[in-house]
């Protein structure tokens, strides 16, 4: 991210409403002291007054859809939602914290307030493809209508990675499925936004993850959820009147080299063709399908430290991935298509 002097400015602004009387009124109570309703009912009545602001603002004339009032309320349902699973850690309280620092900016009128969004707790960064989709919808025409969604994908990918720091994978793969939603529907209402019916469709390129099993690459190996988000992909084609036009493909393979990188090279490629079979029996014309693979040298997930073997494994899967980007627009499909 590039800092411009208005970046500065506005940073500083915030830092100092953020230090100013009022600004910070939500303190939860410390982990070790919630053991009394007296205690709950405090924290509770905090969030409820956090909401009243965020109502009030929207009363005020600022939409629901408006990415800081989206994003204010994300912070705000993450920072509750952990602190009802009885999260000990510091997220609900800096989550909550993030909430309030939007909210002051946008009751004080601040211009402009910022995009970016902290890794709150030492969160991990999942994703960093996610992140790099959401990226791209900021500053595009389409943000107008997808900046709800955009600025609460980013924030449930914060929270998959103070999960992920918690108790690794299994906890963090549930909140990664919804940002993965999140970022799906981002990209769509970008799409769609100010389009007029009976305008010729725009094109657009939709993107899934196909995700396999470890060390496999046969139709049986494919993780049925991320075959779900493939099926997905293509239904929203028809929905939006979109037709489809060619599909790229990209293998991956993850890190864990036990047989060499030439082996993750070929294991990436049959991957690639296992989808390309799948598309064709579902009426996508073979000539409107290339493919390509990478092996293991484009990793979207790292894991650092995390074990046992096993658990590693099943953190790697989106490594293990087939990249399907449908290009759609204009114009009659393939011959034999969807």
């Amino acid at each position: 991210m590039t800092i411009t002097k208005s970046t500065l400015i506005t940073a500083a602004v915030l830092a100092a409403l953020a230090g100013s009387a009022g600004a910070q009124q939500t303190r939860l109570t410390p982990e070790r002291d919630r053991i009394t309703d007296e205690a709950i009912h405090a924290d509770l009545s905090g969030y409820e007054a956090t909401q009243l602001r965020i109502k009030a603002l929207n009363d005020a004339g600022r939409p629901v859809r408006d990415y800081h009032l989206s994003k204010a309320q994300c912070w705000l349902d993450v920072s509750f939602h952990e602190y009802t699973r009885n999260d000990r850690s510091a997220f609900p309280q800096e989550a909550l914290t993030e909430s309030e620092k939007l909210i002051v900016g946008m009751e004080q009128g601040v211009s402009p307030l910022p995009t970016d969004t902290p890794l709150v707790n030492g969160a991990a960064r999942l994703r960093e493809d996610l992140w790099k989709r959401l990226g791209a919808i900021h500053g595009t025409p389409g943000f107008t209508c997808a900046q709800q969604a955009v600025a609460c994908g980013e924030v449930e990918l914060v929270h998959a990675g103070n999960e992920f720091n918690q108790q690794q994978w299994r906890h963090a793969k549930p909140y990664i499925q919804i940002a993965e939603d999140m970022v799906s529907d981002a990209e769509a209402l970008s799409r769609q936004c100010g389009v007029v019916a009976g305008e010729p469709a725009r094109d657009a390129v939709l993107t899934a993850n196909v995700l396999f099993e470890f060390d496999r690459d046969g139709r049986r190996d494919i993780r049925a959820y991320s075959l779900q988000s493939l099926e997905r992909a293509l239904a929203r084609l028809r929905e939006e009147g979109l037709s489809l036009q060619s599909v790229e493909l990209v293998g991956h393979a993850d890190r864990l080299q036990g047989r060499g990188y030439d082996y993750n090279q070929g294991l990436s490629e049959r991957r690639a063709r296992t989808v390309q079979a799948w598309l064709v029996e579902h009426g996508v014309p073979a000539d409107a399908i290339r493919y390509s693979y990478r092996g293991d040298t484009e990793q979207v997930q790292a894991c650092d430290g995390v074990k046992p073997r096993e658990a590693l494994r099943e953190c790697l899967i989106p490594n293990r991935r087939v990249e399907v980007k449908l290009h759609a627009g204009a114009g009659p499909e393939p011959a034999s298509g969807l």
